[in-house]
C-alpha cells in the first residue's frame, strides 16, 4: 500500500479532543442534539405522522436515560463554547465528498428533468411513488421487527449479558448492581432512533423526487455501476468521517456519540451511525439516498442488517457472529477498548483464514476487505492487541 498523506485524513481546524465516552458535562450539549433530532424528524416525516411521534417519544426518553446513566452537571455548551466548529463540520463533509455522490444526485435530478420534458410518456410517477412509500416502510418495519427479536434474547439472557460487559472495558458503566435492563432497552431505542432520523433523507426524496417507470432499468443499472465504484472508496470516505467524529469535540458530543453511549450490540448498529450524523451522512455523503427506490430499498436493507449482525460483540446471544469472522474484523476493538481503528478495521486475507473464507469475499474491492491498512498505515495499529485477544477469548468462552 503506498503511503497516505495523514494531512488528508487528520485534518482539523480546532483543537484536538479524541473522545469516546459521554460525561454528566454533556448534558446540555446533549439535550440540544436530542432537540436537533427531533425538529429533524418532524420536519422530515411531517408532524402527527406516526414514525413523527415514534421519534419524538425516542427523543424523550434518550434524554430521560441520559440523566439515569449519566447524570446532570451544567456546563457551557460546546456549541456556545465553539460555535466555530459548527462551519468546521460542514467544511470537512464536503472536503469529503466523493465523485459517486454527486453522480447519483445529478442522475436523480437529470430524471426528473427528463419527465418534466416528457409528459407524453407513460412514466407513472405517482406509481412509483407509492411502491416507493410501500418499500420504504417494509425496510424500515422489517428490521425493527429483526432489532426486536434481538432485543427479546438480550433480556431473556440480560445476565450473560451483564456478565461479559464486566469482564470487558464495559465495566467501567455495567457493575453487579447496573439496571442491565434498561441498558439493553436504551441500546435498542438508540438503534430505532438512529434509523428513524437515518432514513429521513430518503424519505424527503422518496415525498419530493420523481421516478419514472420508463427509465427504470436505466436507471436501476446506472445505480448499481455508481454503487460498485462507491464501495471502492467508502472505506477511505469512513475512515475520515469516523476519525472526526472522535477527535472533534464537537463531532462526537452532536453526532456520532451516541453510537459509543449504549452497549456495543447489534440493538445499536445502523450503519455506523449516530442520531444526527445518519442525517447529515445521507444527506451530504452517501449516494444511496438518490438511486431509485428500488435499488435504496436493497442497499439499505443489505446495509443495516449486515451492520447490526457484526456489531454483536456480546457472544452467546442472537444473532451470532460467526467466528471466523470475527478473527478477521477489528470493529470490536473499537468498540471495547481504544479508539482505533477509525476505518472498517477487516483484514479478509489474514493467513489464519480458511481458503473458502476468502474465497467467499475474494469480489470485494481490495480497499474495503483489507481495509485495516489505513489504520495500519495512519495511526501504526497492530493487529495483534490486548483487546482483541479478550475479545477472542470471551467468545471461545461463551460461544464455543
Amino acid at each position: 500500500m503506498k503511503a497516505i498523506d495523514r494531512a488528508v485524513f487528520h485534518k482539523l481546524y480546532a483543537a484536538k479532543k479524541p473522545r469516546a465516552v459521554y460525561s454528566k458535562k454533556d448534558f446540555l450539549d446533549y439535550t440540544l442534539m436530542i432537540v436537533l433530532s427531533a425538529i429533524i424528524v418532524v420536519w422530515s416525516y411531517g408532524f402527527g405522522h406516526i414514525v413523527s411521534m415514534a421519534g419524538v417519544a425516542l427523543c424523550a426518553f434518550m434524554l430521560f436515560t441520559f440523566m439515569l446513566r449519566h447524570g446532570i452537571e451544567f456546563s457551557v455548551p460546546v456549541i456556545l463554547r465553539k460555535p466555530q466548529e459548527i462551519l468546521y463540520m460542514f467544511v470537512y463533509k464536503f472536503q469529503n465528498l466523493k465523485p459517486a455522490y454527486f453522480t447519483a444526485l445529478g442522475l436523480l435530478l437529470l430524471e426528473n428533468v427528463l419527465i418534466a420534458a416528457t409528459p407524453g410518456l407513460p412514466h407513472h410517477v405517482e406509481l412509483m411513488r407509492k411502491i416507493a412509500y410501500y418499500l420504504f416502510y417494509l425496510h424500515l418495519l422489517g428490521i425493527t421487527a429483526y432489532r426486536t427479536v434481538i432485543l427479546i434474547d438480550h433480556l431473556f439472557k440480560k445476565e450473560l449479558v451483564r456478565e461479559v460487559l464486566m469482564q470487558t472495558a464495559w465495566q467501567r458503566a455495567i457493575k453487579e448492581d447496573t439496571n442491565i435492563s434498561l441498558e439493553i432497552v436504551h441500546a435498542y431505542c438508540t438503534g430505532v432512533l438512529t434509523h428513524i432520523i437515518l432514513l429521513a433523507p430518503l424519505y424527503l426524496v422518496i415525498t419530493y423526487a420523481s421516478f419514472s417507470v420508463v427509465f427504470l432499468p436505466a436507471v436501476c443499472l446506472l445505480n448499481v455501476m455508481i454503487h460498485l465504484q462507491w464501495v471502492k472508496v467508502l472505506n477511505a470516505w469512513f475512515y475520515r468521517d469516523h476519525w472526526l467524529g472522535h477527535n472533534s469535540e464537537f463531532e462526537f458530543v452532536f453526532l456520532h456519540g451516541p453510537h459509543h453511549d449504549a452497549i456495543p450490540s447489534g440493538l445499536i448498529a445502523v450503519a455506523e451511525n449516530g442520531f444526527v450524523e445518519g442525517f447529515l451522512r445521507h444527506t451530504l455523503a452517501f449516494p444511496g439516498t438518490f438511486y431509485n427506490p428500488v435499488v435504496s430499498f436493497l442497499v439499505y436493507t443489505y446495509d443495516v442488517k449486515i451492520d447490526i449482525d457484526t456489531h454483536q460483540y456480546i457472544p452467546g446471544i442472537f444473532p451470532r457472529m460467526h467466528r471466523e469472522f470475527l478473527g478477521v474484523a477489528q470493529h470490536s476493538t473499537h468498540h471495547y477498548g481504544p479508539i482505533e481503528p477509525y476505518s472498517f478495521g477487516l483484514k479478509l486475507d489474514h493467513p489464519s483464514v480458511s481458503e473458502e473464507f476468502k474465497k467467499a469475499y475474494k469480489r470485494m474491492p481490495a480497499g474495503m476487505r483489507n481495509s485495516i491498512e489505513l489504520d495500519e498505515e495512519l495511526t501504526n495499529f497492530k493487529w495483534d492487541n490486548p483487546t482483541f485477544r479478550k475479545i477472542l477469548s470471551l467468545y471461545d468462552k461463551y460461544q464455543a
